[in-house]
Order: structure tokens, then sequence, then C-alpha cells
């Protein structure tokens, strides 16, 4: 599937330091393998009917996507991630532990998220997304109407999307857009709820360096509404 980008770019670099002899060739190798197809069924050229699909939006070191990978066998992962380290690092972990039930994807989700047909998606995982913090950035936020109206799409009745985040103003922000959109409910009951990682939860690379600074993070859990 195409990774080129649509509308303003939500991320910086592309590709940072030069990948290990390893990494390279898993790039080369195993990425065309674990890729999705420009003109996808998903639910014949990824997985059958009865199989849950979740996936994790900018994955990042993929500590999280391979974790949940191999805790939940019987449920296929897409990851997508713009940054090519990342992806490599999320193959290595594929390679590594001889995971089936991963998909990666190098891009743009926005775009990506264009390619898949209505109510498919079981779960959706969003962690620690580049907050742009500076006003004038604000439109470069994945958190946008637009995106979550298209989220919204791909998503059944009943799956669950978690929004994670250690920047309070990210936090509010994602909370009042996507309750605003009318298309998720709020789980929460009481502040234990978001102020404390869910018990199916793996921390990452960075959200530990968030706390080891003192950075709270907050999880926010929605559910998809019924449709009409």
């Amino acid at each position: 599937m195409s990774a080129k980008s649509h509308g303003p770019r939500l991320y910086g670099r592309a590709k940072g330091h030069a990948l290990k002899p390893r990494q390279a060739k898993l790039v080369a190798e195993l990425l065309p393998t674990l890729g999705l197809p420009d003109q996808m069924d998903i639910r014949t050229d990824i997985v059958p009917d009865d199989t849950p699909l979740w996936l994790e939006i900018g994955f990042g070191g993929a500590e999280h996507l391979i974790a949940q990978a191999k805790s939940n066998p019987d449920v296929c992962l897409i990851g997508i991630e713009p940054y090519l380290n990342g992806v490599a690092k999320a193959l290595v972990g594929v390679d590594e532990n001889g995971l089936k039930n991963v998909r990666l994807q190098r891009g743009d989700a926005r775009l990506i998220l264009l390619g898949l047909p209505d109510a498919v998606l079981d779960r959706v995982f969003i962690l620690y997304p580049d907050p742009w913090p500076k006003t004038r950035h604000h439109k470069r936020r994945l958190i946008q109407q637009d995106f979550i109206a298209e989220l919204a799409r791909v998503m059944k009745p009943g799956a669950q999307l978690r929004f994670a985040s250690d920047i309070a103003h990210y936090q509010a922000w994602a909370l009042s857009h996507i309750l605003e959109s009318g298309h998720f409910k709020w789980m929460a009951r009481r502040a234990d709820d978001w102020r404390t990682a869910p018990a199916d939860h793996f921390p990452t690379r960075y959200e530990g360096k968030a706390k080891r600074a003192g950075r709270p993070c907050v999880y926010l859990d929605f559910v998809r509404k019924q449709r009409g």
C-alpha cells in the first residue's frame, strides 16, 4: 500500500541512523511479505472472517506491538509506522519470536486507513503520538476530526480504541475531540480508570522515559458506538 502523505506531515524524520545488517536484511526480505497489498480485501488477503483484527498506529520501537502479538496469538495485528528504524525493530521482534500474526506497513496511517473497508477492525491502539506542542503545529496532530471519522468508519460497533499520552494538553485535546465526534463512548468510571495502566497494556520504551521524567501517563479507553 502506498506510503505517500495525506494532509500535513505528522512526523519528523522518516529515517534515523543506519540500519544494522540484520535489520537491513529483514527490511529487504521479510517486510515485503508482511505488508498490506495496494488493492485489498482484508478478509480475503489478510485474515479470515473469524480472526479479530487489531491495529496499532505509530508503534515506535514496537515493544507494545510485539508483546500484544505474543500474548494474543489468535489475533492478527497490523502495525503502521512511518519511521524506518521503528519498522526494522518490529521486524526483529517478529523474526526472533517467530510471530505469524503480525502485518507491518511503513507509511502515513491516514492514507492507509482509506484503503480499509468499513467496520473491519476490532481494536485500535494509538500510544504516545507526537503531541506537536506549539500552537501553530496543532494541525499536524494525528487526532483531528477527519481522522476520527475515518477511524470510526473502519471500526466495528463495539470495537475498542485506546489512546495514551504523557502530555497533558494532548490528553485533553484527544479526549475532547474523540468525544465531540459522537462516534465513541469513553469507558472511564473513576480516575484510576485513566490514571492507571490497564491490565492488558504493555509499556513502551518512551513510556518508561516519560515516567522517569515525572510526566504522568493517561490511558483513555473508548468503545465504538453502534452505527445509525
